[in-house]
């Protein structure tokens, strides 16, 4: 039994090796040491993916802010689009969580307390703002306006002022614990000799009532998209931009996307989106007849 444990140590001993310093300061970060703490090959293995996942999102956000100097081509925040002004107001709202995460504290004795630094529960909520607020909404969302639009534009230009002021802000939450990644990144900015010289980054107050809004408008999306990936199963369609979309909402609902205007079908990433007024919410999606833009890639009439 001994000699057993002893090679899975040396086998764990040389998976470590060979992931990385980085890896493994992720895996610390990402244990609740409150309790027994577990590691084998499987769970560095969820590490890894995990870590790839917020790499890739900072890729893109570096990228696409590549032509951006904040100096000259930022949006204030009064003139941003609102989804660009959600972005942030979220990005905010995630910021105070993450703080009140690393100033946590707890109390040991009668009047006496020591700081705890809850690190798994910030690398928790930042993985699920890669993959679910950024990856799977908002970047995608905003790949059309940044590849298609003029360098110049002012669509262009808010989501890029929107996406530096996330990228300055992850940095700063992710650095405590991926050190070597927030440094190689704050390197390609060009924002000073260290990140650890910094503090959190400054961002207005959440804006309540948008964020109430678009998390109705995100609910309308997936309710959307599950019916377009039932097609899409079937074969009928490939890229959501296939899909033509007919939605019956209640007033309130009518309301919130009629508020959108001409770019709720971006929002919805369809080609057509017609939305009434009803009793209840009913989707109905079909393929386009039409066909695809080579540039932009919308099914359109014309």
């Amino acid at each position: 039994k001994m000699s057993k444990s002893l090679g899975n140590f040396v086998s764990l001993q040389d998976s470590t090796q060979k992931l990385g310093a980085e890896i493994i300061r992720l895996w610390c970060a990402a244990t609740d040491y409150s309790g027994d703490l577990a590691i084998d090959d499987k769970i560095l293995a969820r590490v890894v993916d995990a870590y790839r996942r917020i790499r890739n999102t900072l890729r893109f956000l570096l990228a696409n802010t590549s032509d951006f100097d904040f100096a000259k081509d930022a949006v204030a925040l009064a003139d941003m689009l609102e989804v660009d002004r959600y972005a942030l107001s979220r990005t905010a709202q995630l910021q105070a969580d993450i703080v009140g995460h690393y100033n946590a504290t707890k109390k040991v004795f009668e009047g006496g307390h020591f700081g705890v630094y809850e690190f798994h529960p910030v690398v928790a909520k930042l993985q699920i703002f890669c993959s679910e607020d950024l990856g799977a909404f908002y970047l995608d969302v905003l790949k059309d306006r940044l590849y298609t639009t003029a360098p110049q534009s002012h669509a262009r230009r808010s989501a890029q002022t929107a996406l530096w002021h996330i990228t300055q802000a992850m940095l700063r939450w992710m650095a405590p614990f991926l050190s070597f990644t927030a440094e190689e990144a704050w390197t390609v900015l060009g924002n000073g000799k260290s990140i650890f010289d910094n503090t959190y980054l400054q961002l207005s107050e959440p804006d309540a009532d948008l964020l109430a809004k678009w998390a109705r408008i995100r609910e309308l999306r997936e309710a959307v998209n599950k019916e377009i990936e039932v097609l899409r199963s079937q074969g009928q369609v490939g890229s959501s931009l296939q899909a033509q979309v007919q939605l019956t909402l209640n007033a309130t609902d009518h309301a919130l996307l009629q508020s959108l205007g001409e770019d709720v079908r971006f929002v919805f990433i369809t080609s057509a989106l017609q939305f009434e007024a009803g009793q209840t919410l009913t989707v109905q999606v079909s393929p386009s007849p039409h066909v695809k833009c080579e540039r932009c890639w919308h099914y359109q009439v014309d």
